[in-house]
Formats: structure tokens, C-alpha cells, sequence
């Protein structure tokens, strides 16, 4: 018996194969390329995410062996959406979430219904980012297109119809689309009715962990998995991440270093503050049981590095398929020690929490002559480490207090930047067993849902652990205090300018 757990990602999808004891049998991953049409357009082709879905799940089934694989369970990104006609064909390709296309749809909305009751209802903080708006966008600049549409499907859902499986969606990803109605979990009427968009175009909202379907014997075949395997609904990559990092009591949180970076905190009950609104934190539901978790987030983390791979480290992708190496491992090597003096503003695809402002570009300062390659990667890091730590302190502010870090994702992988995380925030950082988290939440939900496991705390107990600590240095700690609040005062003194660019 195994179970197999697949994360549709921004930049790439892998499928991860474990044993019932949480022991990697085998991965696959295929990167895919982010399309820009347009300035603040950012896109997917839905033809390359299906084919490196495909691609991962058989090359990941080829490790099953005598442990025929039970379950399948998918962690994806949330908002991003596909139109797609009655016979699955994509329509146009998949609009993520850093898009900022639909800021006039999203202005009208909030004018129609109020920020704070689009708030109470959906528990999204309005923002022209989530997919609602993007869905009267394309009604109204792409009508062919909406007029062809049989369903607007997120990832997992367009999967499972593309697999022949029912059209579900589970609560977590619904509730990206701040369509949802995130206490009575279903549809908003409300919402839909102004947005224009027929509730018949979206698919049934489930609760995460329910089994969607088995998969047909010719689809598995396909798949290299076994006929009959279930396929049980999974969720939103942040949920999926914090509950394979055993995030399942309130208060709870976790730092999950992709792509985008995220930070989860859990909680028992609704909470949707005029604070929370304000900062751009939500309220969703998690996966793991009837818990909620919010979410701080950073759109240019995993990326920031992706883009200096793809311009600046031709020579290192070399070496690394040389020596048989991680490009990033040989790119983060042989940092210089202490604060780097620069300053760096992320906000390469836009910024997301506490500013919310898809207009954002990053920005470095403290450039001179002496700069060398190595300083300069650092400071990349530490801008991400910086803005971290600016959500971690409006977190606070907010009521939710963040006391430790668990770490995940790939990043994870990087003790420099760890041990940069801990020095710059000043909270204690630890690493699992297992980085690839969303995988593993997979794993456990399927594992679950087949009756491997008795229930998701006993799951987690066994198969989540705590491997490596990371202290903050208290002197380290206390001379990036100096540029933190250089930081704190930089966005908004720049902003003005970087809006004009």
C-alpha cells in the first residue's frame, strides 16, 4: 500500500509516493514557464500543467513496486483558474493570482456590496487578485470565451474532470475565489448575482479530505496507477502545506518557502477583524478538520531566485548538471557573514500582505562599487526575511501572534537563509522531516479517507517530525533591527515613484 500525494504549483508540479509510515518511496517534478502577455498579467498554459501532471503522477507511480498505490490526493494553488467547454477542452489559458487585470471588476464589486461584508461573507479581504474578479473580467473582455465556457475550474477540479471523476472543489480552494460563503460553506448567491456569474459554472463545494471518485481503469492505465484508486479531495496549497507541517491546533503556524512564501496560523473559530480586512489577512477554512487559518504571503520569495537562475547563473546550471547538484545549492554558497547593507523590496511580481498592492515593484538600495555577486544574492534573501518579519509584526497587531517557525518548501532546504530567517525575525526556526509538506497533507487526507490511518491527529503524530532548530543570534538579531526599520520606512516612501514606472 501507498499513497500519493501531488502539488500543482505556480512554477511547477510534483507527485510525491509514501509508504504507510510517511517514508518517500519516490518523486517526480516538471517546471512549467510563467507567461506575461502583458505588464501585471501573469498566466499559465493550462497544456503544459496538465502534461507535467501526468508526467509526475506516472513517473512517481513507477516506485509503487509491490505497494500499489491506494490513494491520490492534490495540493494546488489557489485562485488561479481555467475556463474550460462541456468536453474539458481549455478555453484560454489559467489566470494566477498575481494577475492584477481585474482591479475596475473588483472597484465595482466593493462598490456594490462594501468591503467589510464582502469580508464577513467570504473571509477574503477584497482584492482585484482573487478570482471573482477575473471572472467578470473575462465576461466582459473576453465574451466568446465566457460564452463558450461550460465551467470555470480550479486546478484540482479540472483535474478530476479531465480525469472523469465528479466536478468538486473542496472548502479551502473554493474559498479563494471570494465567492464563498466561508461559515455556511457554499456559493455566495449574493456575490455571484452582482459578479454575473451563474453558481452552474462552478463546480459542488465539498469538504477536504471526502473521497471525489475512483479512477476509471483507462485513466489509470494512463496514470500507471491501479484501477479503482481513490482520489480524495485535497486543498489550497497554504492549507495543504500547514497541515503536513502538523499544524491542527489553534495558534499553530507555519512558513512554507516556495514560490511564493506563505505563513499560515491556525485558529478554532471564524475570525474576520476590521484589522485583519484592513492588512489583507484572511479567513478560510483549513483542512484538517473544522479548523481556519489565515494567511500572510509574499508573491517574489522561491521566484526572486528562479529569476536570478534564468538571468544571471548560466555557469552555475552548468556546474549543477556537472556535479549533479542543485543549482540553488551552489548559488546560496559562500554568503558573506552579518547584515549586507543593502535593501531589497521584493515586490518583484507586486506585494502582497500587509499593502496588497499589485501596482508594487521591487526596488534595491545600498548598491556601490564593492558590491560583489555573493552580497548581492544575500541581499536578495534577506529582503524576504525582512518582509516576513514585517507580517509576522502585523500579525501581531492583528491579534494573531506567531511564536515559532516551522519551515517548508524548498527554501527549507537552505540552512544560510534558515539561519538568516531566525536572526532577522528573531523567532526560533525548525525544520521537518519532510519539506515537501503539501505532498504529505496528501498522503495524510488519503491515508485517512482509505482507513490507513485512524484519523488526521494520529496521522500527524505519526509521520510529522522535528528535525533541525535554528536559534536567533541575539547579536546578529539586534544589527538587523538597525535595517528593519530602515525597511519598515521604505516601501511607502518609494511608492509613489515605483506607481509611475
Amino acid at each position: 500500500m501507498s499513497l500519493l500525494g501531488v502539488d500543482v504549483g505556480s512554477t511547477g508540479t510534483k507527485a510525491v509516493l509514501f509508504d504507510g509510515d510517511g517514508a518517500v518511496l519516490g518523486q517526480a517534478y516538471r517546471e512549467y514557464p510563467e507567461l506575461r502577455p502583458q505588464p501585471g498579467w501573469f498566466e499559465l498554459d493550462p497544456t503544459a500543467v496538465w502534461e507535467a501532471f501526468t508526467e509526475v503522477v506516472a513517473q512517481a507511480a513507477s516506485y509503487q513496486g509491490a505497494d500499489p498505490v491506494q490513494t491520490m490526493c492534490i495540493s494546488a494553488l489557489g485562485v488561479a483558474f481555467t475556463p474550460v467547454d462541456a468536453q474539458g477542452n481549455f478555453l484560454y489559458n489559467t489566470i494566477t493570482a498575481p494577475d492584477s487585470r481585474a482591479g475596475q471588476q473588483a472597484a465595482r464589486l466593493c462598490a456594490a456590496l462594501g468591503e467589510p461584508k464582502i469580508f464577513h461573507i467570504t473571509g477574503m479581504p477584497p482584492h482585484p487578485h482573487y478570482t471573482i474578479s477575473k471572472l467578470m473580467w473575462m465576461r466582459e473582455n473576453r465574451p466568446e470565451v465566457h460564452a463558450a465556457t461550460c465551467k470555470y475550474l480550479l486546478w484540482p477540479d479540472l483535474i478530476f474532470f479531465k480525469l472523469g471523476l465528479p466536478l468538486r472543489v473542496d472548502w479551502s480552494l473554493a474559498t479563494r475565489t471570494m465567492a464563498f460563503d466561508v461559515v455556511n460553506k457554499r456559493w455566495s448567491q449574493e456575490i455571484l448575482t452582482v459578479a454575473g456569474i451563474s453558481p452552474e459554472m462552478l463546480p459542488e463545494p465539498i469538504r477536504p479530505g471526502e473521497v471525489v471518485g475512483e479512477l476509471p481503469a483507462g485513466v489509470a492505465e494512463q496514470l500507471k496507477l491501479p484501477p479503482g484508486c481513490l482520489v480524495v479531495a485535497g486543498g489550497h496549497d497554504a492549507a495543504m502545506t500547514a497541515l503536513g507541517a502538523g499544524v491542527i491546533h489553534a495558534g499553530e503556524a507555519v512558513n512554507s518557502m516556495g514560490t511564493v512564501e506563505c505563513l499560515m496560523v491556525a485558529f478554532d473559530q471564524p475570525k474576520r477583524t476590521e484589522q485583519m480586512r484592513q492588512l489583507g489577512y484572511c479567513c478560510y477554512p483549513h483542512v484538517a478538520g473544522d479548523m481556519y487559518l489565515t494567511q500572510a504571503f509574499n508573491y517574489s520569495s522561491g521566484s526572486i531566485l528562479r529569476w536570478f537562475r534564468d538571468n544571471f547563473a548560466q555557469a552555475d546550471q552548468q556546474r549543477a548538471a556537472t556535479e549533479g547538484r542543485s543549482v540553488y545549492e551552489i548559488i546560496l554558497q559562500d554568503l558573506p557573514q552579518g547584515p549586507t547593507g543593502l535593501l531589497v523590496v521584493p515586490y518583484f511580481a507586486g506585494s502582497a500582505t500587509p499593502y496588497m498592492d499589485g501596482q508594487a515593484r521591487g526596488a534595491m538600495l545600498g548598491l556601490t562599487l564593492s558590491t560583489d555577486r555573493a552580497t548581492f544574492i544575500k541581499g536578495l534573501l534577506e529582503g524576504t526575511c525582512f518582509e516576513l518579519r514585517l507580517n509576522i509584526e502585523a500579525l501581531a497587531q492583528a491579534g494573531l501572534n506567531v511564536q515559532r517557525l516551522p519551515a517548508t518548501g524548498g527554501g527549507a532546504r537552505s540552512p544560510a537563509w534558515l539561519q538568516l530567517k531566525a536572526d532577522i525575525t528573531g523567532k526560533q526556526v525548525v525544520t521537518l522531516n519532510i519539506t515537501e509538506s503539501g505532498c504529505l497533507a496528501g498522503a495524510i487526507l488519503g491515508g485517512v479517507a482509505a482507513g490507513v490511518y485512524d484519523s488526521v491527529p494520529q496521522a500527524v503524530d505519526q509521520l510529522v517530525q522535528q528535525c533541525s532548530i535554528y536559534e536567533p543570534d541575539e547579536h546578529s538579531h539586534q544589527q538587523y533591527d538597525h535595517y528593519f526599520s530602515l525597511y519598515q520606512q521604505l516601501w511607502p516612501r518609494i511608492r509613489a515613484i515605483t506607481h509611475r514606472l
